[in-house]
């Protein structure tokens, strides 16, 4: 896979790339990397897609954005701006993973196809989310609110420590040395707490955006691991109800957040089944992005 650079809604973005044809924009979440698709990204290649993952805003090698911007409304302004600036066309297709799925509900309407991991549709945590069990799994989200989640956050082992819990058994260690190149840094790790500041309301938003509406905007894979420590798969049963008509929701038997790492073949599979041939036409309408 080639690493590359873009500029797109502000950010320079740089992003792995390999495979000629429609885009495939594959999306990462925390705490992790691009790298994350490093098995799927070549079975899109060889069913002719162009399959491109950034690293998201914030995480390096990407720069960290001027505006400071993490709300969910930041990330769809993103995603619809790589669209436009890697030449993606009508026939594009949009994969997200933890993070990268929130785009991907909101967008999946202007996507041919589109793939959610590890974190289901609004709606679905509405009540779920307050029980005992999820809140002592979500306790991160509630200390990165705080003043002391850059120095928790990289205390030697914690980011491992959630890779452990939320994919246990799986060996993560490839993955982590990834992580710290983009987070290690410390702007970069703040910039990835971001988010989860953003999410809860202790930044307000930048009010640079368009206000994101509620609700999926288009058909969608979900896709959730049965042993997932991030959220629980009980959280996520009736994940279908609210999807629109022609979605599908399945769950990857003893996988857990990260499954397309740890089941990468039966993931990469349903993924591939889902969004079918690249069309071969369509590669001639495809505008190659500068470097």
């Amino acid at each position: 896979m080639e690493i590359r650079t873009v500029h797109a809604n502000g950010v320079e973005f740089a992003y792995l790339t390999v495979g000629e044809g429609p885009l495939a924009l594959c999306l990462h979440g925390f705490p992790d990397t691009a790298h994350t698709w490093r098995h799927l990204m070549p079975a899109l290649a060889e069913r002719g897609y162009r399959a491109v993952a950034p690293f998201m805003r914030g995480y390096a090698p990407t720069e960290i954005p001027a505006d400071g911007a993490y709300e969910a409304a930041a990330l769809v302004a993103d995603v619809r701006a790589l669209h436009e600036e890697l030449g993606g066309g009508s026939d594009a297709v949009l994969i997200g993973h933890d993070w990268g799925a929130f785009p991907v509900y909101h967008l999946a309407g202007r996507f041919r196809r589109a793939v959610a991991l590890a974190v289901p549709p609004p709606g679905t945590l509405a009540t779920s989310f307050l029980e005992y069990e999820q809140l002592k799994r979500s306790f991160y989200v509630f200390l990165f609110q705080t003043a002391m989640a850059e120095p928790a956050a990289a205390q030697p082992g914690f980011l491992e420590s959630l890779w452990r819990d939320w994919s246990p058994g799986y060996d993560a260690g490839e993955d982590l040395s990834f992580v710290r190149r983009s987070l290690g840094a410390p702007a970069n790790l703040s910039a990835a707490i971001g988010y989860y500041r953003a999410m809860l309301g202790t930044t307000p938003p930048s009010d640079r955006y368009p206000a994101v509406e509620p609700g999926v905007t288009g058909p969608v894979l979900y896709l959730h691991g049965t042993q997932d420590g991030a959220l629980g798969a009980d959280m996520v049963k009736d994940a279908r109800s609210h999807l629109p008509a022609g979605s599908r929701a399945e769950q990857v038997a003893g996988a857990g957040h990260f499954l397309h790492l740890e089941r990468p073949g039966q993931v990469n599979n349903l993924i591939l089944g889902w969004l079918g041939p690249a069309s071969p036409e369509s590669t001639q309408l495809v505008r190659r992005p500068g470097s």
